[in-house]
């Protein structure tokens, strides 16, 4: 009879620890990694986590600049990135002594090669899209990531959409 009680105290005890982390994906050695969260059906500030961290490892904390999202295996803006990039360039023209860097994301199919290619169109897709609209070349360099930094880690089409983004550090 001692068995299941103490299997039954060690279960809940397991589910209250394992709840305490506040949902958010793990990282290596059970850390959360910063931006990670739930999904939605519109990436953004709300999904990722990101909205709220008020740090400054993101610019969108601090100034407000959003990710921009990609189609599979593309590179090209969509209207709803055009959109995104429209207000982060206002941004940026507010704050003329804020330096970037692009990010460029992509989920984990394809080779790291290829990954690693389409992150750089990625970004400079956006980078070239800012530069039209005013803002000055040399505060804008881009790097790509490939499908190395996920924010959302499922293997399913929900996380994948998450993952196609370009996104906005400061330069350090």
């Amino acid at each position: 009879m001692r068995r299941p009680s103490i299997l039954a105290v060690l279960a809940l005890s397991l589910l209250v620890v394992g709840g305490c982390g506040g949902g958010r994906p793990k990282g290596e050695l059970g850390q959360t990694r910063p931006g990670a969260g739930t999904t939605g059906d519109q990436p953004g500030a709300e999904e990722t986590g990101r909205g709220d961290r008020g740090d400054v490892t993101s610019l969108e904390g601090a100034y407000g600049l959003k990710p921009v999202y990609f189609d599979f295996d593309k590179y090209n803006l969509r209207e709803d990135a055009r959109a995104m990039l429209d207000a982060n360039a206002e941004v940026l023209r507010k704050n003329a002594d804020v330096r970037i860097v692009i990010e460029g994301h992509c989920d984990e199919r394809g080779t790291d090669e290829y990954n690693m290619a389409l992150g750089e169109r990625r970004a400079k897709a956006a980078q070239d899209y800012l530069v039209r609209l005013g803002v000055e070349p040399a505060r804008i360099s881009i790097i790509s990531y490939g499908e190395e930094r996920p924010v959302a880690l499922g293997h399913d089409e929900d996380s994948w959409r998450l993952n196609r983004r370009g996104e906005f550090a400061p330069k350090k």
